[in-house]
């Protein structure tokens, strides 16, 4: 079969299209014949070896496929690596059907993007009617669907901040009440006067850096940052608990793996109320563009940059 192989850590140049052998399911294991591959920022970081779960080589990367198993289901499924190649493997535990109406794009940028921002709002932000919502790298994938969820949700006031006028023109678009330029040199001053002057309620951020640290500075009284990633590779200022004393904020961190330890199969319960929305027209995921397997440098270097917007995918047939 086709795939991408990884052998040696590094940029988006270590990404090589290589023939391997078809991989074998085992017991308990589902043999999906991939129609299309999800790309995440979490990509990149396992191609360098520096995501949260450390890597081995060699690597067939890629976390999510959604494709047919043999007897004919079409699944969208959260795997252990092997995603970028013709054929994965995957835990039935971790494998969903997708209903009718629900197209590729939309199940793989569901199951990682949207999840992430249903678990922050959820879970880690406590999201209250009324309540105001900045979400960070609002054109993205994470951030895209956390805009129109706060919205259907009942947020008060949904600031987003992005890098390009085109990408706050699509965060506006999907329902932002308020856009910021992200590289707004005082984030705080920026998300206060974007509400109005007042001290924000929710941050969802993965940036890291003085963005993180100017944001926690933004938040009101009993105000929540729910920090899910770093993509500027700068570790935000450490943050002193007492100093979370003068405003009752909270700081959270999120690893969406963690989803699956919560009772009640939260994961589950949280991907088909997305695709119940996106079937009622309340929630759309955005493309950010499709490529092929032998595309899938150009993929990382586009998600590296930090233009893009949306859901980037790839298909394993070209």
């Amino acid at each position: 079969m086709r795939a991408v192989q990884v052998t040696e850590f590094g940029g988006p140049e270590v990404l090589t299209p290589v023939d391997l052998p078809d991989p074998v399911p085992g017991a308990g294991q589902l043999l999906i014949e991939v129609d299309h591959a999800g790309v995440n920022y979490a990509d990149t970081h396992q191609a360098e070896n520096s995501y949260l779960a450390p890597s081995k080589l060699p690597l067939v990367p890629g976390g999510e496929v959604v494709g047919r198993t043999a007897d004919g289901r079409r699944v969208v499924a959260l795997i252990d690596g092997g995603g970028y190649a013709e054929r994965a493997l995957g835990n039935p535990a971790t494998a969903f059907d997708v209903p009718d109406g629900v197209d590729d794009l939309t199940a793989l940028a569901f199951i990682v993007q949207g999840v992430t921002a249903w678990v922050l709002l959820r879970k880690n932000a406590h999201l209250e009617p009324g309540e105001s919502v900045v979400v960070h790298a609002a054109a993205g994938g994470v951030g895209s669907i956390a805009v129109q969820l706060a919205k259907a949700w009942g947020a008060g006031r949904v600031i987003a901040t992005a890098s390009s006028e085109h990408k706050r023109a699509l965060a506006g678009e999907l329902g932002a009440d308020a856009v910021v330029d992200s590289t707004a040199e005082d984030m705080t001053a920026a998300l206060r006067e974007a509400n109005g002057g007042n001290r924000v309620d929710v941050v969802l951020d993965m940036t890291g850096g003085r963005v993180t640290d100017q944001s926690i500075a933004a938040l009101a009284p009993f105000g929540r940052l729910a920090f899910y990633g770093m993509a500027s590779r700068e570790q935000p200022k450490p943050v002193e608990l007492r100093n979370l004393l003068g405003h009752s904020t909270t700081v959270a961190g999120m690893w969406l793996p963690h989803a699956f330890t919560l009772p009640g199969n939260v994961f589950g319960t949280a991907l088909h109320e997305l695709f119940d929305l996106a079937r009622a027209g309340d929630v759309r995921a955005i493309a950010g563009g499709e490529y092929g397997l032998s595309q899938a440098r150009q993929a990382h270097e586009a998600l590296r940059s930090r233009g893009t917007v949306g859901k980037l995918i790839l298909d394993p047939r070209r």
